[in-house]
């Protein structure tokens, strides 16, 4: 007999940001350490810092890698951006077709 080991609401909320984070969560979850510092610096560019900064709090909060890295609650990306002093990433949407990105998957799996 086959058994459901997750409701309908379950799977389809899996790999997803599904409502924004609270106020706590932001600060609990979202905190750039210095460790992360350590590594969004090597990046060149603010595109790819700030990519992979939301690649690697994503993967802490929700557990997976988003399909499109930027596709983000805009008070995360706030949050991140202002914890990285980035005010300028025109070119972030580079971040979304590059290479880099799955490169700096790979690195946050290692870390």
């Amino acid at each position: 007999m086959p058994v459901n080991l997750i409701t309908l609401a379950q799977r389809e909320s899996y790999g997803r940001y599904v409502k924004p984070p609270t106020p706590d969560e932001l600060s609990r979850c979202f905190h750039i350490h210095d460790g992360d510092r350590a590594l969004i610096t090597l990046k060149r560019g603010n595109h790819n810092r700030l990519g992979f900064a939301l690649q690697l709090v994503t993967v802490r909060f929700i557990g997976i890698f988003l399909e499109d890295p930027l596709e983000v609650p805009p008070a995360i990306a706030q949050m991140v951006t202002k914890q990285l002093e980035i005010k300028d990433f025109d070119s972030l949407h580079e971040y979304r077709t590059g290479k880099q990105r799955w490169e700096h998957k790979a690195e946050i799996c290692m870390s």
